[in-house]
C-alpha cells in the first residue's frame, strides 16, 4: 500500500490513534515519514520515535511484533510451559508497552514473568538465564532522545536474538486490526502473567558483588572512596547504589536533579553518558565535594560514562575506549598478582574499538577475539568459549559498554560501576589516580589515538543517502588517508578482504554486515558503517604514534577526511 493508503487504513482500523492521525491531514511530509515504511525489526529488535503510524513505536506495532514473537515461541516450545521475561526502563510509555507485550503474549498462550518496576537491560538478560525463560523483552530506546522508545528481544541464552530468529519474527509479522488482547487481570487470573520474584534481584546483585577482583579491599577500605553518580533519570539508580553499598562503598553522592525516573529527561539534551553535556551535572557535584570519580549510567543502565579527577581539582571525561582499556589492565594485572589469571582466559572486543586493548591483552599473554559492532556478537563468542572450555574474562565496545559477567549477555553498567569503583579505590590506597594509570598504560603498551563521529541521516532521504554513500565507497575506495596508503579493504557485506594494488582477495571470518574497514598499515585503520539502531552513519579511526596527542590528531584528521568524502567535500588521497 502507498503511504496515503496506509494512513487511511489506520484511520479506520485503529480508532485510538484517530485524533493524532487526523492532525496529519495537512502535513504531507509528516504523513509520508510515518507511513513510507514499517519500522524495521532486526536482531536488536526495533527502535524509533513514538507516535501513530507504521514507522513509529506505538501499541499497535508492539502488539504486532509480540504476536510474531509468540508464534515463533509456540512453534519452538509446543508445550507452552516456558515463559518470557519482560522488563522496561524509565522512558515515556515504557511501562504501558511492557504491559501491552505481556497481555499479547498471554493472549497467545505464552506465560509471562513481568518485572513490576524499572530494571536495567543487564538484569533482564540475567533473569532470562536464571529463571530458565525461553525469551525476554525489554522496552527501551537506550540512550536515544526522549521522543524515542524501542523493543529489544532476547533469546534463552540471555543474548539478543540470533539472525535466524529475527528473520522468523519478520516473516510472521502481519497486520490484524481485529486482534484485541486480554486484560492484565484476565492474564493473572489464568496464571499466564505473574510478577517476577524478588529473589532474582538478590541473585543478580550477589552475582555483581562476586565479580569483584579484590572484595576484601572493598569491604575494608571502601569508605575511603568518594564517588559522584547520576542515573540520568533512568533505571540504574536503585541497582547501582545497592551493588556499591553492599560491596562496601558507602560514600556515594547522587545528583538529586537526575535521581528520579523521568522519561522527558529534562536536564539533558539526550540521556547519553558519552556526551559531555550529559555528564555536566555529575561532574559539577563531584567538583563541589572533591569526589575521586564521577560516573553516570544511561536510561537502561547498559552504558557507563566516567570522569576522573585531575591534579588541579578539575575533571576529565574518559572515553569509552580508555575506560575499557583501564578495566582490562586492572582485571589482568590484579588477577596475575593474585595468581588467579587463567591460562585459558579470553577477552573480547569489536573491530571498531581501540587497538590498545589487544596490545594490553598480548602483554599479559591473554587471547583477544574480535567481532562486529554490537554486544550480541560478544555474547555469541562468550557462548562459544564455554563450549571450547575457555574462560571469558572481559569484553567491551567503544560505545561505553563493558562486561565481566558470563551470566549476563549484554553490556552491564551496574557490573562496570562496581569495577570502576574498585579500580579507583585500589589506585587511591596505592597513592595513584585513574589519569596517572592511563598515562602508565599508554607508556607501556603504546600511544593509540581513537576518534569517531556520527553523521545524521534522518528520514526516507537519509536512508537512501546512506546506501548511496556505502555503494560509492565500495566502488571507488579511497587510496589513503592523512598520507598513509590504504593497504587493504575489508568489506564485511561481501565477506571479502581485498589487498589493494595486488588485487588479492581472502575470506573474512566474521558474519556479513554493511561495514567497510580500511587498513592503513602499522595497525592504523579507519572504518565506516551505518548504525543499526539510529538514522546515522558512523565513522571510526585508530592511529598509533609517538605521543598521545599525535595519535589522537591523526585519528581525528582521518575521520574528518572520510566524512568530507562521503558528504561531498574534499576527496581522499
Amino acid at each position: 500500500m502507498t503511504s496515503q493508503e496506509l494512513y487511511n487504513h489506520w484511520l479506520v482500523s485503529y480508532p485510538e490513534y484517530r485524533d493524532e492521525l487526523a492532525a496529519l491531514a495537512d502535513n504531507p511530509a509528516e504523513l509520508e515519514d510515518r507511513f513510507y515504511r514499517s519500522l524495521e525489526f532486526g536482531t536488536g529488535g526495533m527502535r524509533g520515535v513514538m507516535g501513530a503510524g507504521e514507522n513509529r513505536v506505538n501499541a499497535v506495532i508492539v502488539r504486532r511484533v509480540t504476536r510474531a514473537l509468540a508464534g515463533m515461541i509456540r512453534e519452538t516450545d509446543p508445550t507452552g510451559k516456558r515463559h518470557v521475561v519482560i522488563a522496561f526502563d524509565s522512558r515515556r510509555k515504557s511501562d504501558v508497552f511492557a504491559r501491552e507485550a505481556a497481555v499479547t503474549l498471554a493472549s497467545c498462550g505464552v506465560p509471562v514473568w513481568l518485572f513490576e518496576s524499572l530494571r536495567p537491560v543487564p538484569m533482564l538478560s540475567f533473569a532470562i538465564r536464571f529463571t530458565g525463560a525461553i525469551a525476554g523483552v525489554e522496552i527501551t530506546a537506550s540512550h536515544n532522545p526522549p521522543q524515542y522508545n524501542g523493543y529489544k528481544v532476547y533469546w534463552s541464552d540471555g543474548a539478543q536474538l540470533p539472525p535466524d530468529h529475527a528473520d522468523e519474527i519478520i516473516r510472521r509479522l502481519n497486520d490484524d486490526p481485529s486482534f484485541r488482547p486480554m486484560t492484565m487481570d484476565q492474564g493473572r487470573e489464568k496464571g499466564l502473567i505473574r510478577s517476577m520474584p524478588y529473589v532474582v534481584d538478590d541473585a543478580y546483585i550477589d552475582e555483581i558483588k562476586g565479580l569483584a577482583i579484590q572484595p576484601e579491599l572493598l569491604r575494608e577500605r571502601g569508605g575511603e572512596l568518594a564517588l559522584a553518580y547520576s542515573p540520568v533519570h533512568g533505571s540504574g539508580n536503585v541497582w547501582v547504589r545497592r551493588a556499591l553499598r553492599e560491596a562496601g562503598v558507602a560514600n556515594l553522592l547522587v545528583v538529586k536533579e537526575q535521581e528520579e525516573p523521568d522519561g522527558a529527561f529534562p536536564t539533558v539534551k539526550a540521556p547519553n553518558p558519552e556526551e559531555r553535556d550529559t555528564m555536566a551535572m555529575v561532574v559539577e557535584l563531584a567538583a563541589k565535594n572533591g569526589a575521586d570519580v564521577a560516573f553516570a549510567t544511561d536510561p537502561d543502565s547498559d552504558r557507563l560514562g566516567v570522569a576522573a579527577r585531575e591534579p588541579d581539582g578539575g575533571y576529565r571525561l574518559i572515553t569509552g575506549n580508555q575506560i575499557g582499556c583501564l578495566l582490562l589492565y586492572y582485571i589482568l594485572s590484579q588477577k596475575r598478582a593474585r595468581g588467579e589469571l587463567p591460562g585459558n582466559g579470553t577477552v573480547i572486543t569489536t573491530i571498531v574499538s581501540s587497538s590498545l586493548f589487544k596490545s594490553i591483552a598480548d602483554g599479559f599473554g591473554v587471547e583477544t577475539r574480535e567481532c562486529l559492532t554490537g554486544f550480541k556478537f560478544i555474547a555469541e563468542i562468550i557462548e562459544r568459549l564455554e563450549v571450547e572450555g575457555r574462560r571469558f574474562l572481559f569484553g567491551y565496545e567503544e560505545s561505553y559498554g563493558y562486561l565481566s559477567n558470563p551470566n549476563v549477555r549484554d553490556k552491564d553498567a551496574v557490573n562496570a560501576s562496581l569495577l570502576v569503583a574498585e579500580l579507583a579505590l585500589w589506585l587511591k590506597v596505592s597513592g595513584k589516580t585513574l589519569l596517572g594509570l592511563l598515562d602508565e598504560v599508554y607508556g607501556r603498551f603504546g600511544y593509540y589515538g581513537d576518534y569517531s563521529v556520527s553523521v545524521q541521516m534522518p528520514g526516507k532521504d537519509g536512508l537512501a543517502s546512506m546506501r548511496g554513500m556505502m555503494a560509492g565507497l565500495r566502488s571507488d575506495p579511497p587510496k589513503g588517508f592523512g598520507g598513509k596508503a590504504t593497504i587493504a579493504v575489508r568489506d564485511y557485506l561481501s565477506g571479502k578482504r581485498i589487498a589493494l594494488g595486488m588485487g588479492e582477495e581472502s575470506e573474512l571470518a566474521l558474519p556479513k554486515s554493511d561495514v567497510l574497514y580500511f587498513e592503513l598499515g602499522d595497525g592504523d585503520w579507519i572504518c565506516v558503517r551505518p548504525s543499526g539502531t539510529e538514522p546515522k552513519i558512523k565513522l571510526y579511526s585508530c592511529a598509533k604514534a609517538g605521543s598521545l596527542g599525535e595519535a589522537e590528531a591523526a585519528a581525528k584528521a582521518r575521520v574528518e577526511e572520510l566524512k568530507a568524502i562521503i558528504t561531498g567535500g574534499a576527496g581522499g588521497q
